[in-house]
């Protein structure tokens, strides 16, 4: 996919400040190939005191991603009172009320803990919700899962698997080919803290996310040329990350300092790949 004609050129490859609830509806239907973007969490974070209108975003996100295109939305739960939020939850469903299909939830499992919860097992994951708008145009499984066990025991031959039925029957057997690395699990783990990016500035933001993290939906979801959009562009790291893999980008911030002093600072600073 590349550019839409009717997106501005000032609004490539940069982060426009404003409120991306009203941003997007400069955005043509259909524009966007991706999104990868992680809103504020409750009162997790203060944010300099902005907050957002989901169902606006949300509504705006379908408008604009193409038919087969995808939405990552990372989001965690906010609890007070022994009592956990579970907007994470409401907002997952509302996804699907307005037409978007659930088509995968990936577990972001953190390597540690920051705030244990007091009579509660330490908290160390949050939510990625894969929306897709009909089936998915692109989808490139990454295979990094060492299959050590099974594909030493077949030697790399092909193995039969069986169908299980409604009534516990076994049907359709199936040949499979025994690869050295299989498909990951939807269970993706990523070191936090200060290992998640090396552009130390990017800690003067409250929540960024791991830069790998971004890196493996944008190569998952998306190819060389498309257009990736991140409507809380916050710290940048999904704009750095699809500058480095040769996507296109639009970023949306409502805070113009994290927009200035971090977000265009990393894509400047960012590696643009000779080829795609």
């Amino acid at each position: 996919m590349s550019w839409h004609p009717y997106i501005p050129q000032e609004w490539q490859n940069t982060i426009i400040v404003g409120d991306s609830g009203f941003l997007m509806k400069a955005l043509p239907d259909e524009s966007i190939n991706l999104t990868v973007t992680s809103p504020p969490y409750g009162d997790l974070r203060s944010y300099k005191g902005y907050s957002f209108n989901f169902p606006q975003i949300a509504n705006e996100l379908y408008r604009v991603t193409e038919e087969g295109g995808v939405v990552v939305w990372v989001v965690g739960d906010e609890t007070k009172d022994y009592d956990e939020s579970g907007e994470s939850f409401r907002q997952a469903l509302y996804f699907k009320e307005i037409g978007f299909c659930l088509y995968d939830t990936i577990i972001y499992a953190k390597n540690q803990f920051r705030f244990p919860r007091e009579r509660a097992y330490h908290n160390i994951f949050e939510y990625m919700f894969v929306l897709s708008k009909g089936r998915p145009k692109t989808v490139n499984l990454i295979m990094d899962r060492k299959n050590d066990e099974e594909y030493n025991k077949t030697n790399g031959a092909a193995r039969l698997h069986m169908k299980r039925e409604k009534d516990g029957s076994f049907t359709g057997r199936k040949a499979f080919q025994t690869r050295e690395y299989g498909v990951r699990y939807n269970i993706w783990t990523y070191s936090v803290g200060s290992a998640v990016s090396e552009d130390k500035f990017a800690f003067e933001h409250p929540a960024i996310f791991p830069e790998n993290l971004a890196a493996d939906h944008i190569m998952s979801w998306s190819n060389p040329g498309d257009v990736v959009l991140d409507c809380f562009s916050g710290s940048g790291t999904t704009l750095k990350k699809a500058q480095e893999l040769g996507r296109n980008f639009i970023g949306m911030e409502i805070s113009e300092e994290y927009a200035e002093k971090i977000g265009k600072r990393r894509i400047r600073i960012a590696k643009v790949p000779l080829f795609v």
